[in-house]
């Protein structure tokens, strides 16, 4: 089986991304390394360093930032990827056939188009995000007047109500209303 193309932006439009994550991926890296260096110097002043015990604690450093470091949203008009250390999936968004938005604790958007891609998208980024927002919505709303779009039109209206609530929220606080 031959791997799926990842569609790729067409030139001209703009590309827009997660503007928080550089911030997290600064301090993913930031606690990995203060786990080290703590460890590390504790371990020296209890008894001296070893190699067993040094090779442990950069493992769980390492596995720390590896758990820390967030997917990175990159969209542009009609597409949306996403792409973790491992992995690079992305989705057409004006051709969605899928858009889910489970109930409970999981805070993270499933996004399955028409050519069987799929990309999972945390909430929490397209709140703080409002252009990426407004991409993925306006590529969701030309799936639904193709009709490509068979799961989630309910989702997708219980996620503008939940963005626009938001957005008002932050627009009163900000100017104090709130």
């Amino acid at each position: 089986m031959e791997p799926r193309s990842v569609p790729q932006p067409e030139s001209g439009h703009p590309t827009v991304q997660d503007r928080e994550w550089a911030g997290e991926a600064r301090a993913a890296a930031g606690c990995a390394g203060l786990l080290l260096s703590v460890s590390l110097t504790v371990d020296a002043c209890d008894g001296g360093l070893n190699l067993p015990a040094t090779l442990l604690w950069i493992a769980l450093a390492v596995v720390l930032f590896v758990v820390m470091l967030p997917a990175k949203v990159v969209a542009t008009p009609g597409r949306l990827a996403v792409r973790t250390l491992w992995t690079r999936t992305a989705v057409r968004t004006d051709r969605l056939a899928v858009l889910r938005w489970p109930d409970g604790v999981e805070q993270r958007l499933v996004l399955v188009d028409t050519e069987g891609g799929t990309a999972r998208v945390e909430l929490r980024v397209l709140l703080a995000n409002p252009p990426l927002w407004l991409l993925l919505e306006a590529g969701a709303r030309t799936s639904r007047e193709n009709g490509t779009l068979r799961d989630g039109g309910r989702d997708l209206h219980r996620l503008q109500r939940r963005v626009e609530g938001d957005t008002v929220a932050s627009v009163l606080r900000v100017s104090g209303l709130r």
